[in-house]
């Protein structure tokens, strides 16, 4: 989330940022209730410091044998450590009510990702590779006879509900193919160290990369208090969580092939058809932790690396820079790729490739 000192520092740059998002007045709210905070602490310490010189003064009392101001004392200190805790009280409820309000703001957007409303503002960067002409209508991949053996929808209902899917026979073996190949082009030619991650997390993780608290729905928890990941950066990221690290540890790059999980909430009918929007799916992710100086470089090669592995495959694909209207919440910028599928007759999303700065 958002260091409230770059707020405190400048907030009507915060404001402006926060504004590209669709947000208004923002720092008014944040200062608000930080200054409310600040100040109770300030109280808090103030009465502290007096009950400390009054409690040093009883004992004074009591040696002199002056009675009534040694119970005057006494009372005046009960009541300040009242008060005090009171303050103290209302200190951590302010602040727990910036941190709640700071992580539900988004990251600020770079300058140079465009502004827009939605999808069809998203600035095209690059092709590579034409479709393919057909002398006929193309199938989707659900119906191409070749495949239908080795998808199984309806037993994964049966097992499962909805949105899930049984993979056999030689789509399997494709399926496990093509993950082999991503992992061994990430690693023994882009230098990315292959890694092996739980796909069952605390859930302090989750708001680590911002998929808590606004994107709770999104995602499935367990009754003792794990949430499974919608993706491996969610591990990834966390790595290095609450970890201070040293400069020459940097660049770290991360790959990793785990089963995902999500509940695609709100999105009834809305690309759902064969293997899109599964709940539960695999993905193979690349995440890295690099300096600050390096961070816009870090980006661009992790594009090139995502590209790379669909021209090595033959699929034709464009990149785009998402603008401000269908940015992620945690992105600062990012680039879809977005692949041609012949049964769609369009580009669709297959990879996104996002910078996030310092925000998680």
């Amino acid at each position: 989330m958002h260091d409230i000192r770059t707020i405190r520092d400048n907030p009507e740059a915060f404001d402006a940022a926060m504004a590209r998002r669709g947000l208004s007045g923002v720092s008014a709210e944040v200062l608000a209730i930080d200054e409310a905070r600040r100040a109770a602490i300030l109280k808090a310490e103030t009465e502290q410091a007096e009950a400390n010189k009054a409690a040093k003064a009883i004992g004074a009392a009591k040696a002199s044998g002056d009675e009534a101001e040694f119970e005057r004392l006494r009372a005046e200190v009960a009541e300040k450590k009242q008060h005090i805790a009171a303050l103290n009280d209302e200190a951590k409820a302010k602040d727990e009510e910036l941190t709640q309000l700071l992580m539900t703001l988004p990251n600020v957007i770079a300058d140079d990702v465009p502004d827009g409303a939605d999808e069809d503002d998203n600035v095209e960067i690059r092709r590579w590779g034409t479709p393919r002409v057909f002398d006929f209508a193309p199938k989707e991949h659900y119906d191409l006879a070749a495949v239908q053996d080795g998808l199984d929808f309806e037993t994964a209902a049966k097992l499962s509900g909805s949105r899930f899917v049984v993979l056999s026979g030689a789509v399997a073996r494709l399926h496990r193919a093509l993950a082999q190949f991503m992992l061994d082009t990430h690693v023994d030619e882009n230098g990315l160290t292959e890694t092996i991650t739980p796909v069952l997390v605390r859930e302090e993780m989750m708001y680590g990369t911002g998929q808590l608290p606004k994107f709770g729905e999104d995602s499935y928890k367990t009754t003792n208090g794990w949430w499974l990941i919608p993706t491996a950066e969610v591990t990834l990221t966390n790595i290095v969580n609450g970890a201070t690290i040293s400069a020459d540890y940097l660049p770290r790059r991360y790959v990793a092939h785990t089963q995902c999980f999500r509940s695609e909430a709100g999105s009834a009918g809305k690309d759902t058809a064969g293997m899109l929007r599964q709940h539960q799916f695999e993905k193979v992710e690349m995440v890295s932790i690099t300096k600050p100086d390096e961070s816009e470089a870090e980006h661009d090669r992790m594009t090139r690396c995502a590209e790379d592995i669909l021209e090595r495959l033959g699929l034709p694909y464009r990149t785009v820079k998402l603008c401000t209207g269908d940015i992620g919440f945690g992105a600062r910028r990012t680039h879809d790729i977005e692949v041609w599928l012949p049964g769609q007759d369009t580009y669709r999303e297959i990879s996104s490739v996002s910078t996030t700065g310092d925000f998680q």
